[in-house]
């Protein structure tokens, strides 16, 4: 079984420099060990996942002009989170405002190409199945 994700969780993205902390508003007024709990709508850049310091993507066009003024030499630029899906897969047999919560197995995608993850659920003792 995963943990259920609330206010406060770790992320971490593949081409991120530094981890981010997951935002959950309190909508739902669902509560899991005193934090509002996440589902898997819970993806809006910069809302829910804030930047994670410096991206390295390739993809990211912020990165590639960087890294092309700079005759090759991959050059990070400031992270600005592009994701437009949700969390996949999430646990579809536990509904948190109509939809499915969020769990620490679930991973969200990067318009530049980024896979985040979750290191920390931010929950300890609450399972979803």
């Amino acid at each position: 079984m995963s943990q259920q994700v609330v206010l406060g969780a770790m992320l971490n993205c593949t081409f991120g420099a530094a981890p981010a902390t997951l935002v959950v508003a309190p909508v739902a007024r669902v509560m899991v060990e005193g934090r509002p709990a996440a589902t898997v709508m819970d993806s809006k850049p910069l809302l829910n996942i804030p930047t994670f310091a410096m991206c390295s993507s390739p993809a990211n066009p912020a990165v590639a002009a960087a890294t092309a003024a700079a005759m090759g030499v991959l050059t990070p630029m400031p992270c600005v989170p592009a994701i437009a899906a949700p969390w996949v897969p999430g646990a579809p047999t536990v509904l948190i405002g109509g939809q499915p919560a969020l769990n620490n197995m679930s991973k969200c995608v990067c318009n530049w190409g980024g896979v985040i993850s979750i290191n920390f659920a931010g929950s300890v003792r609450t399972m979803v199945p």
